[in-house]
């Protein structure tokens, strides 16, 4: 089954590393968060990728074009061209990945709908190329399953920016809730389509708003409600708690 990974967007709300690079290949750790999505699905089995690149998507071209010789030592004839001796082997050596040109200002649904001739008629995944979580691909497949739909969501409960406080009328605290999850539950990516789903899509469309309001509107469209580890990398500061969590050795998401 292919994965779809969403990894056009401009990111402008992490200006100071997205001036020059895409959002998907702010670094984790040396590595782009891009690759951790690929490693979390790798470690399901799942290593057959379909990159939707936007704006400055041509920074994702030259990064696959040229990973083995980033992830490998290698010998090289000088003066031979082509003549490249890869030693060893990177952990990566059996995916698939195509990198797929979907526009700078296309839309999410829209980049899902232009990449459908890699697709074809097969069930496939899909998430954003900017959150990495410890979802259970495996589990989420099975409740894809298990209820027969043409579309999968995963859903997660976000803490608050901010901690509660509960105070009595004359303003004694009575208890401090420090970053208290919030009423409702939101959309994460992590999806599992069916190709029927591409009949809902088209080159303008924005995945969130009428495809899947009109999913919900048929009954096609399920939550699968994750407990665990999400965490988007929307600006500076969320960079850097993966960072810290990624050197301290504590990454939820390190499932491989």
């Amino acid at each position: 089954m292919k994965t779809v990974l969403l990894a056009g967007g401009l990111g402008t709300r992490l200006r100071e590393e997205t001036e020059f690079k895409p959002k998907p290949m702010v670094a984790i750790g040396g590595k782009p968060i891009l690759w951790h999505i690929m490693k979390s699905y790798a470690a399901y089995g799942h290593e057959d990728f379909v990159v939707c690149t936007g704006y400055r998507g041509e920074i994702i071209k030259e990064y696959f074009l040229n990973y083995e010789a980033r992830n490998n030592d290698f010998t090289i004839t000088l003066g031979e061209s082509g003549k490249i001796h890869y030693h060893d082997a990177h952990g990566e050596s059996s995916w698939r990945v195509t990198v797929a040109d979907t526009g700078a200002a296309t839309m999410t649904g829209g980049r899902v709908k232009l990449v459908q001739k890699y697709i074809g008629n097969n069930r496939f995944m899909c998430t954003y190329g900017d959150g990495v979580s410890d979802v259970d691909v495996g589990r989420l497949i099975s409740f894809h399953d298990s209820h027969g739909k043409l579309a999968t969501m995963t859903a997660v409960e976000m803490p608050s920016r901010f901690g509660v406080v509960e105070m009595d009328f004359d303003g004694t605290v009575t208890e401090f809730r420090e970053k208290p999850r919030v009423e409702g539950l939101v959309n994460v990516g992590f999806f599992v389509f069916e190709p029927e789903v591409f009949d809902y899509l088209d080159s303008n469309s924005v995945l969130e708003q009428d495809p899947f309001r009109q999913l919900a509107a048929d009954g096609q469209l399920r939550a699968y409600r994750h407990e665990g580890f999400w965490q988007p990398m929307d600006t500076f500061r969320e960079a850097t708690i993966l960072n810290d969590l990624w050197n301290a050795g504590e990454a939820p998401w390190k499932v491989w």
